[in-house]
This record gives C-alpha cells, structure tokens and sequence, in this order.
C-alpha cells in the first residue's frame, strides 16, 4: 500500500510526498534529505520551542485569540504563569519563529507561525495516530 501525504488548497493539490523511503525516486530523496540537512537549524529551533507543554499552553492560547495577540500579563493570568516563565518561554516561542514581540509586553503569531504550529501539533499528532492505526491493521 502506497500512502501519500497531500495538502491541498481549494481542491488543488499544492504539493504531496510519499510516506515511504521505496515510493521515492533514490536521487529525489537525497536532495530533499540534503535540503533537509541544510535547514535543520530552522527545524531544531521549532521541534525545541514545541518541546515544553507550557510553551504549547502559550501556543494553543494565542492561536485561540481572534487577532493571534496577547499581553505578557494575559499569559500570566490565563495560563497561571509567573512573569519569569512568560518571559523565558516567550523567548524560545520567538527563537523558534513562532512568536513576535509587537510592542511593549504584547505578543502576535503570524498566519504562519499558526499554520507551522498546527502543522507541528496537532497535523503530525493525527498524522502519527493515523500511521500507527495503519501498522496495527497490518499485523
């Protein structure tokens, strides 16, 4: 069975990959592993801001927000934070790319900082669920 990974835009198929090693091209799969090289920095930041459930908290809390803002003091009160955590995880979020300070203790996540963090959540969440459904079927 050939499973492929799509994502699609107004029923257009943007981009899709296989989701094993032989439905690749040998030499296609080397570059995309080389690139994948090249950017791991980018993705070791974003895999390390994720990696703390009181960053997700953050996350999870700003997507939620209709103008993907918030103040320090809302993630303190929200969230239970003291000022020292807000601070120190605010700093990954932002070092990750997911996070920009737009002003004076105040907070936003662009259109694509949200994209990646559902994407990194709870895409690859389902994405993973979904793999391990399809292993267990096979035995």
């Amino acid at each position: 069975m050939s499973l492929k990974l799509q994502l699609v835009k107004n029923g257009k198929i943007i981009f899709e990959i296989p989701l094993s090693p032989t439905d690749w091209p040998k030499d296609q799969l080397e570059t995309e592993f080389a690139a994948f090289e090249e950017d791991f920095e980018k993705f070791s930041s974003m895999f390390d801001a994720l990696s703390n459930q009181t960053r997700l908290r953050m996350m999870r809390r700003l997507v939620q927000e209709e103008n993907s803002t918030m103040n320090f003091a809302d993630f303190m009160r929200d969230l239970d934070l003291n000022p020292k955590t807000v601070w120190e995880n605010s700093k990954k979020l932002s070092d990750g790319g997911f996070l920009t300070k737009t002003g004076r203790g105040t907070y936003s996540c662009s259109e694509f900082s949200q994209s990646a963090f559902l994407t990194l959540s709870l895409a690859l969440r389902r994405l993973v669920e979904s793999l391990e459904e399809i292993e267990n079927l096979r035995r």
